[in-house]
């Protein structure tokens, strides 16, 4: 498994967490003119610049066509919700074990993911982009996955705390409002033809399909 790990004067943490998941890496330090087309994922490292480091990675995000894990605090969680080409993150303090695992389960999706499809939209699990009738929509990362488990799962009704647990993945500090928000968006987004895939189950939360 090869990793490209950004940028090169990272963390010894970092180095060491990919080193010890076997992983051949490369240190970049510019994404832009960096040759990425062999590497099975790139590491990220936030560090104390998260809004410097996340913006170098948007204009090359499209270009990449690898799984982007990011390395950072949990004070950066609301940007990495908004960054476009994250597909994973993991918090510090750096768990090696944790990111062992992020790691390979970002390169096997290279391999084993395939477009997830509902009526015209796509969704592609590897560039976690979107299209509706062919057209790209723009989700934030956070869109995205909740859009994805929600194709994923249809026809089900999830309660808005089971959405925060299964999409969020943590005890979110915005709380279960977030959930609503993020609705509002992904149906603003989808167009006003599409909002009504995503039905609101009155008292209980939502329904995909």
């Amino acid at each position: 498994m090869q990793v490209a790990v950004f940028p090169s004067d990272c963390s010894e943490a970092v180095a060491e967490a990919v080193a010890l998941a076997g992983a051949e890496v490369l240190l970049v330090d510019d994404l832009v003119t960096t040759e990425l087309g062999e590497m099975a994922v790139l590491v990220v490292e936030l560090g104390e610049e998260p809004m410097r480091r996340l913006r170098q990675l948007e204009p090359v995000a499209d270009d990449v066509g690898l799984p982007v894990l990011v390395v950072a605090d949990r004070a950066s969680l609301p940007l990495i919700e908004r960054a476009k080409g994250v597909t994973d993150f993991v918090l510090e303090p750096l768990d090696p074990v944790e990111l062992g695992v992020r790691l390979r389960r970002q390169a096997a999706s290279v391999e084993s993911e395939e477009i997830l499809r509902f009526k015209d939209l796509e969704l592609n699990p590897l560039t976690y982009q979107a299209t509706v009738a062919g057209e790209p929509i723009d989700l934030t990362y956070m869109e995205y996955e909740l859009l994805r488990f929600l194709v994923e799962n249809p026809g089900r009704v999830w309660s808005r705390q089971q959405l925060l647990s299964k999409v969020w993945g943590y005890d979110y500090y915005g709380g279960a409002r977030t959930v609503d928000v993020h609705i509002r968006r992904v149906r603003a987004k989808l167009g006003e033809e599409r909002a009504s895939w995503i039905t609101t189950v009155r008292s209980v939360g939502y329904r995909f399909g």
